[in-house]
């Protein structure tokens, strides 16, 4: 049974927020993340202009930070150490 506990984003060494994923889980949410700020690009840009795209692209900014909030390790500013 797979563990629940572990995070799928860990806690940066410095500074405030999270660092890449140590789980699959985070390396699909990294990946669907990208895929869609591509695709955004490619058909939203052209064809909507670049307000639309920026209203898109901070919709899955803000996506991405609830998913790395629940899933992730409580962010705090960290100095280093442990």
């Amino acid at each position: 049974m797979p563990n629940d506990s572990k995070y799928w984003f860990p806690a940066k060494r410095y500074g405030w927020g999270w660092g890449l994923p140590t789980a699959w889980q985070g390396w699909v949410v990294m990946t669907f993340f990208g895929l869609l700020l591509l695709l955004g690009a490619l058909f939203l840009l052209p064809s909507r202009g670049e307000t639309v795209f920026g209203a898109y692209a901070a919709l899955l900014i803000v996506l991405l930070v609830a998913v790395c909030w629940a899933k992730g390790e409580p962010p705090r500013w960290r100095w280093g150490g442990k």
